[in-house]
């Protein structure tokens, strides 16, 4: 039988759990697919969509590089990488952050407002065609509960 690290049995899935799971992971690759190629379309990629969304929505459409990476479940080296990237293409610039001498602000620029507001029309065009437009209103409460409780760090994770 086999262990985790732990020295636990690993508890397997059964049929229904392991078709359960199966179905979860075909629709958020094919979501994600279909959003993707179609922001690609208005020249942007996911992340380049969620960082400048994001930092639209902030005070000053400014954000710490630690905040972003936070609230997009990266690493701030990921991030830095990514940022480094927009910058070259003028979306966003990096500015010294004056309460952390190391870290920096991320600041999206004027260009940057523009490709958002011009890929946001067709994004959630996007989304509703791939998602929303597809599931009834019972079907979304449902997802918004079940992402509720899968959010939720799980009792003795360390979470």
């Amino acid at each position: 039988m086999s262990t985790t690290s732990s020295d636990e049995p690993v508890r397997w899935l059964d049929a229904g759990e392991e078709r359960a799971w199966r179905a979860f992971r075909r629709v958020m690759v094919a979501v994600q697919a279909g959003t993707a190629r179609d922001l690609a379309a208005a020249g942007l990629s996911e992340p380049d969509y969620e960082v400048l969304s994001t930092l639209s929505e902030r005070p000053d459409t400014t954000s710490t590089l630690g905040e972003q990476a936070d609230k997009m479940g990266w690493s701030r080296s990921r991030l830095s990488r990514h940022a480094t990237r927009m910058e070259a293409r003028g979306l966003l610039r990096r500015e010294p952050d004056p309460s952390d001498g190391r870290g920096c602000l991320l600041v999206l620029t004027a260009q940057g407002l523009d490709a958002l507001e011009h890929a946001a029309p067709a994004h959630v065009a996007s989304v509703r065609h791939h998602f929303i437009d597809r599931l009834g209103a019972d079907d979304l409460a449902a997802l918004e509960r079940i992402a509720s409780r899968v959010e939720r760090p799980q009792a003795g994770s360390g979470e």
